[in-house]
């Protein structure tokens, strides 16, 4: 009688087992890859806000949005610091969008994880996202840290 050598089931197992692992781990994958929920706290009254969370909504973020009297006490909480404060404070991810950041910035920040504390825009220039009109002028993305440190992190 001829003898086989013992079969080793686990390999042809483990091979199945990957190849079904594969649509599971893509399936999660771009689950992951979606837009982070930004929660955006502003004034009911403000119009410009309302553009910029539409803009966002438009680039493929979900949007929470807090109607407050002040925002100034999310700004504190969050270590805006005074000199680039705007009409309305986010959060998304751990990170603060103070103003009207592009959302492609966004995108871009949340994809490199650049230790800064946030993103922001000073002040509220024409033709960023959210004051669109017909005038344009050119303004700084800054980043900032705990200790109120900036630098450029894009220019528009």
């Amino acid at each position: 009688m001829k003898t086989f050598p013992p079969l080793n089931r686990s390999r042809p197992y483990r091979r199945l087992g990957r190849i079904c692992l594969l649509p599971v781990l893509l399936l999660f994958g771009a689950a992951g890859a979606a837009a982070a929920e930004v929660t955006v706290s502003k004034t009911p009254q403000c119009g410009c806000c309302k553009k910029w969370v539409d803009h966002l909504r438009n680039n493929g973020f979900e949007v929470e949005v807090v109607d407050m009297d002040s925002v100034e006490p999310v700004k504190r909480q969050n270590g805006v610091p005074a000199a680039l404060g705007s009409c309305h404070t986010a959060v998304v991810d751990g990170y603060v969008v103070e103003g009207h950041v592009p959302a492609d910035l966004i995108k871009r920040l949340l994809s490199e994880r650049p230790k800064v504390k946030g993103l922001a825009v000073p002040g509220m220039p024409m033709g960023s996202p959210g004051m669109e009109g017909p005038q344009k002028h050119p303004y700084q993305v800054l980043t900032f840290d705990g200790e109120g440190e900036t630098s450029v992190y894009a220019d528009r």
